[in-house]
C-alpha cells in the first residue's frame, strides 16, 4: 500500500538586521544565482528556534540571538515540493571567524530593503522580500508562540 499522505517539508528562515541593512545569502538553487535569507531544513529532534540559529551560523558564520517570530509562508517551489518556512528575526551578536560557511553558499551580503528590491541577483522566492517588508512594518510577533514539547 503506497503512503499519499501531503508531507511539506519544514524550514526556517532568519531576517538578521543591523544598522538597516538585511544579511542574505548568495547561493545557487535549480541552476540559477539567487539571494535568500539564511534558510534550511528542520533536522530531526531539534526545535524551530534551534534550526534558526544552526542555519544562521552554517550559512553565514554569524552567531544570532533570535527577537521575534514572523510566522509560517507556505511556499509551493518551483520543484514541486511544498514547504512550512517558518521565518524568525534576530539579532547579529558576534561573527565567528573560525566558522564555515556551508559549501553551497557563494557569498554573504548586508542589503538595504531597498538594495534587495533592485538587485540584479534574483530572489529565490518572493517571500525573501515579504517578510523583509513585514519586519520593517513590525509584523513581529512574540517568539513565545513558537514552542517545543
Amino acid at each position: 500500500m503506497t503512503d499519499n499522505r501531503f508531507t511539506p517539508h519544514a524550514t526556517v528562515a532568519t531576517v538578521v538586521a543591523r544598522d538597516g541593512k538585511f544579511l542574505l545569502v548568495e547561493e545557487y538553487s535549480q541552476g540559477r544565482r539567487v539571494l535568500n535569507q539564511p534558510a534550511g531544513h528542520l533536522e530531526p529532534n531539534e526545535s524551530l528556534l534551534e534550526a534558526a540559529v544552526r542555519e544562521t551560523l552554517e550559512e553565514t558564520c554569524w552567531h544570532v540571538a533570535l527577537t521575534g517570530y514572523l510566522g509560517v509562508t507556505i511556499i509551493n517551489a518551483a520543484n514541486g515540493i511544498c514547504y512550512l518556512r517558518h521565518s524568525f528575526t534576530a539579532q547579529a551578536v558576534e561573527f565567528d571567524d573560525s566558522a564555515k560557511r556551508d559549501g553551497s553558499i557563494l557569498n554573504t551580503h548586508w542589503l538595504t530593503r531597498d538594495e534587495i528590491a533592485a538587485s540584479a541577483t534574483d530572489l529565490r522566492h518572493a517571500v525573501v522580500l515579504d517578510i523583509v517588508d513585514q519586519y520593517l512594518e513590525n509584523g513581529v510577533a512574540s517568539l513565545s508562540l513558537v514552542r517545543s514539547l
